[in-house]
């Protein structure tokens, strides 16, 4: 079994910056694949970005390539996504999932989740 707790979230202005992470329990972390998803108000969980892993291979979602960078810190059992330049539209909560295969976009391949850290950008 697996545990993950996502923190970092909170409330920031168009432009600015945040970091979350992701802290993995249960498990030694570097046999995790992790995501990162997102789900606005009424909508689909969207993938984010992806890390193998080994950490040396990441992807993103189009919407946030090169503004987001994921990264992972094994031997604190914690993934990062650090977030620049961020939008309104970039506002939903942030889950981190860990999925047994590297590659995946789709949130139905990730079987453990956390529960989620509120992002809010204001304009």
């Amino acid at each position: 079994q697996v545990q993950l707790v996502e923190a970092g979230g909170g409330l920031v202005q168009a432009g600015g910056s945040l970091r979350l992470s992701c802290t993995a329990s249960g498990r030694a972390f570097s046999g995790y694949n992790m995501a990162w998803f997102r789900q606005a108000p009424g909508k689909e969980r969207d993938f984010v970005g992806g890390i193998s892993c080994s950490g040396s291979s990441t992807f993103y979602a189009d919407s946030v390539k090169g503004r987001f960078t994921i990264s992972t810190d094994n031997a604190k059992n914690t993934v990062y996504l650090q977030m620049n330049s961020l939008s309104p539209g970039d506002t939903a909560v942030y889950y981190c999932a860990v999925a047994g295969a590297f590659g995946s976009r789709s949130s139905t391949d990730y079987g453990f989740w956390g529960q989620g850290t509120q992002v809010t950008v204001s304009s």
